[in-house]
């Protein structure tokens, strides 16, 4: 039992009394009741008794922990779960990485721009978006507009052309032939 003489909360739901021994209790008190019947809803009882009782005593708070956010997320998603939420991060981070990376191709134009004397000395320094975050923005183009692709391409002809470490115009030639 739970604190006394008050069953635990997965006792309560399932209408059935709270023995002393009761693999539930620890984990599902009887002032948090939405807790376990999220996980009954999604798992069932039978099936979360099975897996606590398997596990040694000192992993299955974690692994309470885990089945609730677990069945938590299968009933604001029943298809996807956790893995939807994943993914969604995801793709969040993907676009913000886009979204740096473009506004450092800005910046680099915009030095450019500003410094046109000072172009053939940058050829030796490391510009700010280096070949590798360039390659990142043509592999995930589908993440941008054909209108930002385009601005991106003539941004990267700009700085191939004012520095001779960038892309040479060729490969981004063949990269602008598969948006089009």
């Amino acid at each position: 039992m739970a604190g006394g003489n008050s069953p635990c909360a997965s006792c309560k739901l399932l209408r059935r009394r709270c023995a002393k021994d009761c693999i539930f209790a620890p984990y599902f008190p009887s002032d948090d009741p939405h807790k376990f019947a999220t996980v009954h809803k999604v798992f069932g009882a039978s099936n979360v008794s099975k897996m606590l009782q398997e596990l040694p005593l000192h992993q299955r708070s974690d692994a309470v922990s885990s089945l609730v956010y677990e069945a938590s997320a299968r009933m604001r998603d029943p298809v996807y779960g956790c893995v939807g939420a994943i993914s969604y991060l995801q793709s969040q981070v993907s676009q913000l990485q886009m979204q740096l990376a473009v506004a450092q191709a800005e910046i680099l134009c915009i030095q450019m721009q500003q410094e046109p004397a000072a172009a053939s000395s940058l050829a030796t320094i490391q510009p700010t978006l280096s070949v590798d975050d360039k390659s990142f923005l043509f592999n995930n183009s589908q993440l941008i507009g054909n209108n930002n692709i385009n601005q991106l391409s003539q941004l990267f002809n700009y700085s191939a052309s004012s520095t001779n470490n960038v892309i040479n115009d060729y490969s981004l030639r063949d990269r602008e032939s598969l948006w089009t």
